[in-house]
Formats: structure tokens, C-alpha cells, sequence
């Protein structure tokens, strides 16, 4: 890619246009760098955490949801507090191409890719031709299917010349949203109309295309950077194999995969960012043959992904700090050998869900207690405290725990001895699902792939007994508040 001119932007004050444990993540960086920050919230979040350590706060709304996805309402904020920067975060209006476009008309700098780019890669039918151009492996499959009849009759023949299963995608989906497996013909007939209707509702296009099913894939991405000057590099990758229905639920760095397989993966990234003139930072997800090794693109996340801190602490990188400067103009720093994973990395979602209850958010409980684990190796990103209602409203993310270990067996015991550190009591979590996983043999050994959680049902056959530590902490807590000991007389 030919280096562009580009002119350095001063950045003084970033409005965080999202919400929760991103916007506080977002908040600290800035904090490190001078600069001042402002959240913008509806009035569910009136008591989040967020909004407290920001400089500023605007409500935007009533809520819930909407006016967190309304441009005009984040471009009017941004000029009422003198913000002339926008980070979007993740999720929200993070990949919306409408949202840098509106800020540029504004005068306002975007910390993320330009719209075009946002627009293509979104596009996963025009994202496939761009890898197609780069000589980059991707899964078999159709563009965009045409509507009616003959779209059914593109589907059916591809079907028959790849085999099944396929996977009906919606060429706007993200996310883990808009993908339908198929099993037969009978099914296609079925679900491609559905697919449709699921797409339109979710994605506001009805554009579906189809893919060759990879059975039991690992999950495998590679986080890049790229400036304006035309240097692009990569943070190495992650496993996110571990999923439910598609959504990542586990994630692991660096991926064990051959060296030679890592070198032509990395290869494979820094030629998609260079195709598509990337810049920012940005995730390019593979498909990796569990028993062979062989990878195909399968698409590029143009933000920051929730799973970045476990990049974070294997490279010293802060990513958002390195987002800001490129947004700045200024050029990437980092030298090779500076990107060397030493250990291994892993992330899990402390969730207010019932694992065992198909995942069922905790909405509308209150943490009557929350203490959080320490010592070496342990990150937590999070938003939780004692008092802290779970919205109904927003996702059941309490808080992100990371943990880092010299070695898979010494990250693995880290993150069991932080998940037993922590005492959350209230809601239910996600929290005994995990220390399962954790003494589960296959993941100890580091066996897995996207088809573990279907594969491993005792998982879910977790002990729901309340820790004695934990009903010692509620009645602590009781005690504080009513100032009697209910349990004296």
C-alpha cells in the first residue's frame, strides 16, 4: 500500500460513544494520555460507573438502546462539550460506515477506519472479493444470493457442487448474527426465507450469501494495526474457539498453532489490511482446520474487539492507546522485536446469566456483595460494584477477567484461583460454568474447537451450592446495613 500524506490532528477531548466496561476502558487510556474525556449516557445508566469517571456526562436520552445508536444525538453531544475526537468502542454504532461519515462532515476526528473501509469490509460478499484480489485462502461460497426463485436455485446449486452443510450468512452480519447452518435441501427450502426475514430485522438488508461448512473449526484472529502512512503490523492471535451459538465466550492468546502456520497466517492479515487500505486497528478472523491446519479469511472486525486485553498483556500494547495515535496521524512505532507473546493469555465474560437455564440473563438484581481477586497475572476490566443493579435493558457483562501465566497449565490455574477469588452474591454467574471448563480435561489439554460447549455437556453439571465464604460476605453486608446482627438473638 502507497504511504498518504496525512496531516497530524490535534486531539483534546474523546467522547466515548458507548457504554459500560469499553467506556471505562476507553476513559483510562485517555486519562494516561492528557486528555479529557466525556460519556454520553440514557437515563438507565444514570448510576453507572462510567459516567463518574468521565470529565464530563450528557444524557442523550431516555433509552433504552436507541439513543445510544443515534448518530445525530453523539455529533450534537461531541459539539456541545468541545469534544473534537469520537471513540465508538465495540457494538453500538462501532461498524456503522453512516457514523464516521456524519463525524468528518462535523469536523470531528473518528478513532477507528474511514468510512469506505468500514462500508467494504461490513459488506461480507465485497469483503470476499477484496481477499479474492489479495491471493488471501477464504471458505468456498456464493456472492450475494439474487432475490426469489433464482436466489433458491443459486443456493441449491451450490449446495450440490460443495456438499452439505452449508452456512446461510447475511452479507451485512456480524458477531456472531445472521448465520443459519443447514443440513439438507428440505432445510435450505426452509430456512432461506427465514434467513431473510432474520437479516432485514437485524441488519435493515435482506442480502444473504452462502458458505462451504467447515466441520469443528478452530476460531483464530489476528489483531493488526495499520497508520495512514501505509505501515501495517500484527499483535500475533487469539483462539476464540470457545463459543455458544456462534458468540465467543473464551478467548485465548497466542493461538498453538506450527510456527510456519502463524508466519503465513500473519502474512495473510497484514495482505488483507493492505487490500482493503486499512487503517486503525482491526481484527482478520480465519477458520483453521482442527486436523490439517489449513485457514480461510473468514472476515474482518474494523474495531476493537472485547477480547483485546489478552493481546494487551502478552505485548505491553495498549491497543486504544495506539488507536488515538493513529487517529492523531502520527505513524506506528512499534518495532518487530517488541512483538514477541511471552506466555499465554486468558480471557473469560463474568456474566450475570444462568448457564444451566440456556444462559439467562440476571436482569434487575442487585450485587449485594462483589469482591474481586488479585495478585500476579490478574487483569479485570469491569463495571460491577456492591449495589450495582444488572440492567435489563444492556447486555449481563459485569465484568472481563484476563489472566496470564508463563506457560497454558500455569494460566489455567490462575484463572481457576481468580474465579474462586471472586464473591458475587445476587445475581447468578457465569462463574461455576467456567470453573468447570477449568478442570475439564480436553481444555486442560488444550483440545478444543468451535464445537466444545455442544460436545462437552457435563460442563453444565456444576455444584449451584452457595460458598460458605459467600453466605458469610451477605450476612457482613446485611449487618452493615441494618446495623444488627439478625442472627444475635
Amino acid at each position: 500500500m502507497a504511504a498518504q500524506k496525512t496531516q497530524e490532528k490535534k486531539i483534546n477531548k474523546v467522547l466515548i460513544a458507548n457504554r459500560g466496561e469499553i467506556a471505562l476502558r476507553i476513559i483510562r487510556t485517555a486519562m494516561e494520555m492528557g486528555l479529557r474525556t466525556v460519556a454520553v449516557y440514557e437515563k438507565p445508566d444514570s448510576e453507572a460507573y462510567f459516567i463518574r469517571l468521565a470529565d464530563e456526562a450528557i444524557l442523550i436520552g431516555n433509552g433504552p438502546r436507541r439513543d445510544y445508536l443515534d448518530i445525530e444525538k453523539h455529533i450534537w453531544a461531541a459539539k456541545k462539550s468541545g469534544a473534537d475526537a469520537i471513540h465508538p468502542g465495540y457494538g453500538f454504532l462501532a461498524e456503522n460506515p453512516d457514523f464516521p461519515e456524519a463525524c468528518e462532515k462535523a469536523g470531528i476526528t473518528f478513532i477507528g477506519p474511514p468510512p469506505p473501509v468500514i462500508r467494504d469490509l461490513g459488506n461480507k460478499v465485497v469483503a470476499r472479493r477484496i481477499m479474492e484480489k489479495a491471493r488471501i485462502p477464504f471458505v468456498p461460497g456464493t456472492g450475494t444470493l439474487a432475490p426469489g426463485e433464482e436466489g433458491i436455485r443459486q443456493a441449491v446449486e451450490f449446495a450440490k457442487k460443495a456438499g452439505y452443510p452449508i452456512m446461510l450468512k447475511a452479507s451485512l452480519g456480524g458477531g456472531g448474527r445472521g448465520i443459519r447452518r443447514v443440513e439438507n435441501e428440505s432445510d435450505l427450502l426452509m430456512q432461506l426465507p427465514v434467513a431473510r426475514t432474520e437479516a432485514r430485522s437485524a441488519f435493515n438488508d435482506d442480502s444473504i450469501y452462502v458458505e462451504k461448512c467447515i466441520e469443528a473449526p478452530r476460531h483464530v484472529e489476528v489483531q493488526i494495526l495499520a497508520d495512514a502512512h501505509g505501515n501495517v503490523i500484527h499483535l500475533g492471535t487469539r483462539d476464540c474457539s470457545i463459543q455458544r451459538r456462534h458468540q465467543k465466550l473464551l478467548e485465548i492468546a497466542p493461538a498453538d498453532l506450527p510456527k510456519d502456520v502463524l508466519e503465513r497466517m500473519y502474512e495473510a492479515a497484514i495482505a488483507a489490511a493492505k487490500g482493503s487500505n486499512y487503517v486503525n486497528a482491526g481484527t482478520v478472523e480465519f477458520l483453521v482446520d482442527s486436523k490439517t491446519n489449513d485457514f480461510w479469511f473468514m472476515e474482518v472486525n474494523t474495531r476493537l474487539q472485547v477480547e483485546h486485553t489478552v493481546t494487551e498483556e502478552l505485548t505491553g500494547v495498549d491497543i486504544v492507546r495506539q488507536q488515538i495515535r493513529i487517529a492523531r496521524g502520527e505513524s506506528i512505532d512499534i518495532p518487530a522485536e517488541r512483538v514477541h507473546m511471552l506466555g499465554k493469555a486468558v480471557q473469560v465474560r463474568i456474566n450475570a446469566e444462568d448457564p444451566k437455564n440456556n444462559f439467562m440473563p440476571e436482569g434487575g438484581k442487585t450485587v449485594e456483595v462483589y469482591h474481586s481477586p488479585g495478585g500476579p497475572g490478574i487483569r479485570l476490566d469491569g463495571q460491577v460494584y456492591q449495589g450495582y443493579k444488572i440492567p435489563t435493558e444492556y447486555d449481563s457483562l459485569m465484568v472481563k477477567l484476563t489472566c496470564r501465566g508463563y506457560d497454558w497449565n500455569e494460566t489455567i490455574d490462575r484463572l481457576k484461583r481468580a474465579l474462586l477469588g471472586f464473591n458475587i452474591v445476587g445475581p447468578k454467574t457465569t462463574i461455576p460454568f467456567y470453573l468447570a471448563i477449568c478442570d475439564e480435561p480436553d481444555f486442560r489439554a488444550g483440545r478444543f474447537d468451535t464445537s466444545y460447549i455442544e460436545t462437552h455437556p457435563d460442563i453444565f453439571d456444576y455444584p449451584e451450592t452457595e460458598r460458605e465464604v459467600a453466605k458469610l460476605a451477605k450476612l457482613i453486608a446485611e449487618i452493615h446495613v441494618k446495623k444488627i446482627n439478625p442472627y444475635a438473638y
